[in-house]
């Protein structure tokens, strides 16, 4: 009492009720079999219906053109099968939550521009917390003579039970001496350093459970509301920098420009990032679909975004809000109608704070680790001396071999 399906051409991705008996045949449902004109008998029609009360229903999609639908051409078609009763398969979701929230994660941010444009103001705003300092200024002599140094301070800081470990790396003398040339190379040295680290500890015959990650993930490059184009600091160091890490140019202390000149200064800086081949994040090549395409497109229209930063409150219809306060208002930071801010802060931890970890795992990092790796094979080393090319200087043989 089987009703054997026939040769006939079915319309593309029409969907089909087939129950399958406990032979193994394919009978199609009353119901289904009248929706294609098919005509089925009366005795044969009842005794179908008592048999849907024993058999497995399955919904599958059938695209035309089809000559007949045997069992042999269903093993390919049939998605899935529908589960018996609750598995459980989403509580891993909750399993890794729970597992982050007990671990916490580290994300570490390095910013860089000249002195005086509010970087440490910006970074304690954008985590509402005090989790930079401000330099203190220099006088004349101390101007000249001062190089570029690295200073990173690190600070735990949870929110809602999930806690981060931030460090913010800071360049002060970045841009600041009389010759810049080459000014960039001790922040070129320091990022080879932190992946230099981690391949050796990963390397390492007993390597610890968790590797200690002090890589940069990514780097908040500041560039002064001039209002014309780029520099050619801006240009040299976002060319050599955007190899390795990935780079968020803003343009610091935007209050000083109107809305005309702000929108003009922003358009002559994508026209110079794209002139000069420089690659700025999210890059074009790394969405991975139509969902984050469109995402990135649209933070890739605000590049660079024009940022003020303050870590004061003050009253605006009677709430608190950030701001700056000026004889002529209140400029709110966090309103998109006054600056980006806003958007700077989604893009670095709201949206693309794991995005920024793993393209530096994923791409930068992977890219040194395969350049390093080539070169210790081909010197027959376990890992070569690092160099000056390498934007580090060289090391013992003590510390290089592991």
């Amino acid at each position: 009492n089987v009703i054997h399906l026939m040769p006939c051409a079915l319309p593309k991705f029409h969907k089909v009720s087939v129950y399958v008996n406990t032979c193994g045949s394919l009978s199609l449902s009353a119901d289904t079999a009248q929706e294609q004109g098919l005509d089925l008998e009366p005795p044969v029609r009842m005794e179908e219906e008592k048999e849907v009360m024993e058999v497995e229903e399955r919904v599958v999609e059938v695209e035309h053109p089809l000559p007949c639908l045997s069992e042999s051409d269903t093993q390919g078609i049939i998605k899935g099968r529908a589960l018996f009763g609750y598995v459980g398969i989403e509580a891993v979701l909750d399993q890794m939550r729970r597992k982050t929230m007990k671990a916490g994660f580290e994300f570490n941010i390095m910013v860089v521009g000249q002195s005086g444009l509010g970087k440490s103001t910006l970074v304690n705003t954008l985590f509402k917390s005090k989790v930079s300092r401000k330099s203190c200024t220099p006088n004349y002599e101390e101007q000249i003579s001062k190089t570029v140094h690295l200073q990173s301070v690190s600070h735990i800081i949870e929110e809602k039970g999930v806690k981060m470990k931030l460090t913010v790396i800071d360049t002060p003398g970045f841009g600041d001496q009389i010759n810049n040339e080459n000014c960039w190379e001790p922040i070129v040295q320091y990022v080879n350093e932190q992946y230099e680290k981690y391949l050796k500890e990963e390397l390492n015959v007993n390597r610890k459970k968790r590797i200690p990650d002090s890589r940069v993930h990514g780097c908040v490059y500041f560039l002064p509301a001039t209002g014309h184009w780029l520099r050619p600091i801006d240009v040299e160091f976002m060319r050599r920098l955007g190899k390795i890490v990935s780079i968020v140019p803003v343009i610091a202390k935007a209050d000083t420009l109107t809305l005309e000149e702000r929108l003009e200064f922003k358009q002559r800086i994508r026209q110079d990032l794209q002139a000069n081949g420089i690659r700025v994040y999210p890059q074009k090549e790394y969405d991975e679909d139509a969902e984050d395409r469109i995402l990135n497109d649209k933070i890739r229209e605000n590049i660079p975004f024009a940022v003020v930063g303050t870590d004061k409150e003050h009253q605006v219809n009677g709430n608190k809000v950030l701001g700056r306060k000026t004889k002529w208002g209140i400029i709110e930071v966090e309103n998109v109608a006054h600056c980006e801010f806003a958007h700077l802060r989604d893009l670095l931890i709201r949206s693309h704070l794991q995005d920024l970890k793993d393209v530096t795992h994923n791409i930068h990092y992977e890219t040194y680790r395969v350049k390093r790796l080539n070169e210790s094979n081909a010197n027959g080393l376990a890992l070569s001396p690092l160099t000056l090319e390498n934007g580090t200087l060289e090391k013992s043989d003590a510390e290089s071999h592991l």
